[in-house]
């Protein structure tokens, strides 16, 4: 069945309405940027390890990955704006019970909450925009959708520094509770309801082939270093279950086998599904489009390279140069800075260009402002140095993010807009979630502890380094498959391209799952 959608309102209330959506997917931004800068303040406090602090970091993504598939296909059943309430109440719930956290354990448990209510959050807002705009309206509607998550983005380390430094570290968690609280009141008042489509079918395995297939992956990342990459190092408790060190191979590189086959059967299951012609939360024919399957690999590529970044630096800002919580948010706000200003301008460039040759552009740039940040990590060379490369870094990233969305999905079919959408969201939160623990592996891995207090400070520039050149290499990777990238565009298969791609690829129309 065609998607319901209803007649928008003519006056200020859709209008408003706008504001409230892009506030609440706005708030899910601010969370994934404002939490890097006050790590090493929430180590040093809570106690925690590196490793603790990558699961901080990475299970966020991880839960928000694994459920964004389907997050979609509960506000197309249930009603978008039910769904985006309860998203806002459960990204609140979790953000009190961070606030009040006094572990590492209630930490990471909830940060998994928030990404349950960020799932449900981004799916929802971006559909009823879909739903209710229409014509000249909705490129409005996504401009400035696009300025508020830039935005948001940029805001992050400056008010998570800020905080920090002049409250404490709990009220980067505590912020969001009153956001919510006014966002429910005004969703309720402002934003209409709207579904999608009601078809019956359900795709209930493929979610968890998918979560415990990259679970699994993260996990063992991110525990390598710690439990041993073969021969095991150190025991792993999980409740009565213990692997023990007379176990021949450790936990890290089972885990990684076992991530690596689920996502294979999951692969295998969802096309077994779509040749019955079952609903299933992945169409894997969209990746015979060269242009879809090539530039979900570099938005992925650079999600990987720029979470690696977030998680490293500040630690080594903090840790070696000395730095505050907010002197490293002066820093980092000069790479959210160049993306937000090279982002507005993408558009002219590509226009001059090409948007696929402005993806290579901007791939170009991050590889130099990551490289050159990884040597002037080693050499600790003074904080603005940092933040000139990370300015080139930036602007890299504007160029290129601003352009990846329309190139990914501009040979999908209008009428599987949606579903490539959402692939894509959930590659790069894939990616932010590899991101972090890739930084953090080669940062233990280099440094040979996982407790930061035990580091010198010239030994942590030294594993720093190579944690950054760890993120340029993956950024390098993704300057390759962009040079593919401009090679298939144009390769259409049936039907036009998407003509309304959303400005951030979050999946603007119904999420299949």
């Amino acid at each position: 069945m065609p998607e319901e959608v209803q007649e928008p309102d003519k006056g200020r209330r859709r209008w408003a309405g706008l504001a409230v959506l892009a506030i609440s997917l706005g708030l899910v931004v601010l969370d994934g940027t404002i939490v890097g800068v006050s790590l090493p303040v929430i180590i040093q406090d809570l106690g925690l390890s590196l490793t603790d602090a990558e699961w901080v970091n990475s299970l966020y993504s991880v839960v928000f990955a694994a459920l964004l598939l389907t997050a979609g296909r509960l506000g197309d059943r249930f009603g978008r704006r039910n769904t985006l309430l309860i998203g806002i109440l459960l990204f609140g719930g979790g953000s009190v019970l961070a606030a009040l956290s006094g572990g590492a354990a209630s930490l990471i448990a909830a940060r998994a909450v928030q990404g349950v209510g960020g799932a449900l959050i981004l799916p929802s807002t971006l559909s009823t925009v879909n739903a209710t705009f229409r014509g000249k309206d909705r490129a409005v509607a996504f401009g400035v959708w696009g300025a508020v998550m830039s935005g948001a983005a940029a805001l992050g380390p400056l008010l998570g520094g800020l905080l920090t430094k002049y409250a404490s570290w709990h009220w980067i968690f505590l912020v969001n509770v009153p956001i919510g609280l006014v966002l429910i009141a005004a969703t309720l008042l402002l934003v209409d309801d709207t579904r999608g489509d009601a078809d019956p079918g359900r795709d209930l395995l493929g979610p968890v082939l998918a979560a415990v297939g990259f679970g699994a992956l993260v996990f063992g990342l991110i525990e390598g270093s710690n439990l041993g990459w073969w021969s095991p190092e150190s025991e792993l408790r999980l409740g009565s279950f213990t692997w023990g060190l007379d176990v021949p191979v450790s936990a890290a590189p089972v885990a990684l086998l076992v991530g690596a086959v689920f996502i294979a059967v999951f692969v295998a299951y969802e096309r077994r599904r779509g040749a019955r012609g079952k609903v299933r939360i992945l169409d894997t024919s969209l990746f015979a489009i060269p242009s879809f399957a090539w530039g979900n690999l570099t938005a992925g590529l650079v999600a990987v390279g720029e979470f690696a970044l977030v998680f490293v630096l500040p630690l080594y800002l903090t840790t070696t140069l000395g730095l505050d919580t907010l002197g490293a948010g002066l820093v980092l706000v000069t790479m959210a800075l160049g993306a937000f200003f090279a982002g507005a301008s993408a558009r002219h460039v590509a226009a001059a260009l090409g948007a696929a040759r402005v993806v290579i552009l901007g791939l170009a740039l991050e590889v130099v402002g990551a490289a050159a940040t990884g040597l002037l990590v080693l050499l600790e060379l003074g904080s603005w140095w940092v933040a000139a490369t990370m300015l080139v870094y930036g602007v890299g990233v504007g160029l290129a993010s601003a352009q990846v969305t329309s190139l990914v999905l501009g040979d999908v079919p209008v009428e599987e807009s949606g579903s490539g959408s959402a692939v894509q969201s959930t590659v790069r939160q894939i990616g932010s979630a590899l991101g972090a623990a890739l930084g953090g592996t080669v940062l233990t891995s280099a440094l040979g502890t996982h407790v930061l207090q035990q580091a010198t400070p010239d030994d942590f520039a030294r594993a720093s380094s190579w944690a950054v050149w760890a993120a340029a290499a993956a950024l390098a990777i993704g300057l390759f498959s962009s040079l593919r990238l401009k090679a298939s565009v144009g390769s259409r298969r049936n039907g036009s391209p998407a003509d309304q791609p959303d400005p951030d690829g979050a999946g603007v129309g119904t999420l299949r799952g």
